[in-house]
């Protein structure tokens, strides 16, 4: 046998055993002591997953939801005003993802992407999402038939815990993808 370095303090010995990974036994049960906190820690993680709320769900939800809507709209100007993408260094660079229908109004459009698209902060929280021109941006985008459909779209939805935790992994997938292939 060759000699190892130890995983616990880092000193060099000559193992008694061939799977043997720690010089003895003072280090051995330091190891085994932060084996048992990183096993507690994720089960405490669990644990408050499992304990979160349907309104805290739908709040990560939605940050993942925003997030992939700024990201494909990125090279795109305020759906309201035209204004163009400013600098996109910061945290929302200037840019919401504002919703035509609100999350208020029709919460069942939430995360509907044809609902959502990139607006700057002036027209989506000074100007409560500036809705006629964001109509009239929308109608250039995806079509009146669309628009329209959405307008008498009044289906409600009950949001449950799995379907929220599914819509956040897809739309943190679908951003990271689409940055990737940026």
């Amino acid at each position: 046998m060759r000699v190892k370095t130890c995983k616990c303090c880092k000193a060099k010995f000559m193992p008694a055993r061939p799977l043997q990974v720690v010089c003895g036994p003072l280090c051995g049960l330091e190891r085994a002591k932060k084996a048992r906190v990183v096993q507690e820690k994720k089960q405490d993680r669990a644990k408050r997953e499992t304990l979160k709320t349907i309104p805290q769900l739908i709040k990560e939800a939605q940050i993942e939801f925003n997030k992939f809507i700024r990201t494909r709209d990125e090279r795109e100007p305020c759906i309201s005003c035209g204004k163009p993408p400013g600098d996109l260094s910061g945290l929302h660079a200037g840019r919401d993802a504002g919703h035509y229908r609100s999350t208020g109004a029709a919460a069942h459009l939430r995360f509907d992407e044809r609902n959502c698209h990139a607006q700057c902060v002036k027209c989506n929280q000074h100007l409560s999402g500036n809705a006629v021109q964001y109509r009239i941006g929308l109608v250039a985008r995806i079509g009146l038939d669309a628009v329209e459909a959405l307008e008498a779209d009044n289906e409600p939805v009950k949001w449950d815990r799995d379907t929220l935790r599914q819509i956040k992994t897809i739309y943190r997938a679908k951003t990271r993808e689409m940055k990737r292939n940026a």
